[in-house]
C-alpha cells in the first residue's frame, strides 16, 4: 500500500517574510545573508525608487515586484501607501510564500512597513527575520569624519521637533532625517517649502545661534558617485533646497560640561576601593 503522503494529505506549507537591507551604494553593501534571503525567496518585493536598482536586483531573482506604483504624491497618505505595503505582501506570506522584502539601507531604520509586517506575520505564527544592513547614518559617520562615542548623538525625524516638545543636547551631535519634507502633517508630500523649514530654524534657534554651521548631507547611492556635502547657517537654511533623501547635521554648539558633583563621587569610591584592596 502507497502511504507516501498525497497532496490532499500533505501539511500546508507556511509562509515566512524576511526584510533585508540592500545598503545604500548598490552592489557594494549587499551582505551574503540578505543576498541568500533574495535568491532563495518564492517572491520578492522591492522597495526601492531607482529602476536602475530593481534592474539589478532581478538578476538574483526572476519575480521582483515594485512597491513604488503605490505611491499616489499628493492624493494619498505614505501612511496608507505603507499599509498597502504590508497587505499585499502579507497576502503572498498566507498563501504559504517565503517573501523577501527588500528596503534601502538597513530596513529597520526609518521604515514603518518592515517593522510592521513582521509583527503582523509573527502574531499570525509565521516565520520572519530582519537582516540589518548598512545605513546612511552608518554612512554619514564614515563621510562627515562623525565618531559618534566622542560627543554623542541625538537622531529625529526632522518633524519631531515640530510636532512635539523635544529637549535637544547643544553639547552632541544633532541629526534630522528627511529634512525635506518637515512639517508636512498630511504625509501626502514629498517636499516642503522655505515657510516649512523657516519654523524648524525658528524651533532650533532657541538652543543654537543664527549664525551655527549646519552641514546638509546626501550618502553616495552607485559606486561611481562621491556623497553630496553643503554647509551653510542656521539662518540661511530655508533659503536651500533640500531632498527627502538628505540629511541636516548640527555640530555641538559648546563644549561638555564637566560634572564636578558625580566625578567627585566617582572619586570617594575609586578611593574606597583602593583602601579596601591594599587591606586585603
Amino acid at each position: 500500500m502507497n502511504t507516501a503522503p498525497n497532496e490532499s494529505t500533505a501539511a500546508p506549507s507556511r509562509g515566512s517574510i524576511a526584510c533585508v537591507g540592500l545598503g545604500m551604494v548598490l552592489g557594494s553593501h549587499l551582505s551574503p545573508l540578505a543576498r541568500s534571503h533574495i535568491e532563495q525567496a518564492d517572491v520578492v518585493f522591492a522597495a526601492l525608487s531607482d529602476g536602475i536598482v530593481e534592474m539589478w536586483l532581478k538578476r538574483m531573482h526572476p519575480d521582483v515586484r515594485s512597491l513604488q506604483p503605490y505611491y499616489n504624491e499628493g492624493k494619498k497618505s505614505r501612511k496608507v501607501t505603507y499599509q498597502e505595503w504590508v497587505d499585499v505582501m502579507m497576502t503572498e506570506v498566507r498563501a504559504g510564500k517565503n517573501v523577501c522584502a527588500v528596503f534601502y539601507g538597513h530596513p529597520g531604520i526609518f521604515a514603518w512597513s518592515p517593522h510592521e509586517i513582521i509583527k503582523v506575520a509573527k502574531a499570525e505564527g509565521y516565520r520572519t527575520h530582519m537582516e540589518p544592513g548598512i545605513s546612511a547614518e552608518d554612512c554619514l559617520y564614515a563621510d562627515l569624519g562623525i565618531d559618534p562615542g566622542r560627543r554623542g548623538c541625538q537622531h529625529y525625524e526632522a518633524s519631531q521637533l515640530l510636532f512635539y516638545d523635544t529637549p535637544i543636547n547643544a553639547q552632541a551631535f544633532l541629526i534630522l532625517w528627511q529634512a525635506g519634507l518637515v512639517g508636512d502633517m498630511s504625509m501626502k508630500r514629498f517636499s516642503t517649502g522655505p515657510e516649512y523649514r523657516q519654523v524648524l530654524v525658528d524651533v532650533l534657534a532657541r538652543d543654537y545661534t543664527l549664525d551655527h554651521r549646519v552641514i546638509i548631507y546626501r550618502g553616495a547611492t552607485l559606486p561611481i558617485e562621491q556623497p553630496r556635502i553643503r554647509e551653510t547657517t542656521l539662518g540661511g537654511l530655508p533659503g536651500i533646497d533640500i531632498s527627502s533623501e538628505e540629511t541636516v547635521v548640527l555640530p555641538p554648539a559648546s563644549k561638555l560640561r564637566r560634572n564636578e558633583e558625580i566625578r567627585n563621587r566617582l572619586a570617594r569610591l575609586d578611593r574606597r576601593q583602593t583602601e579596601n584592596i591594599a587591606e586585603n
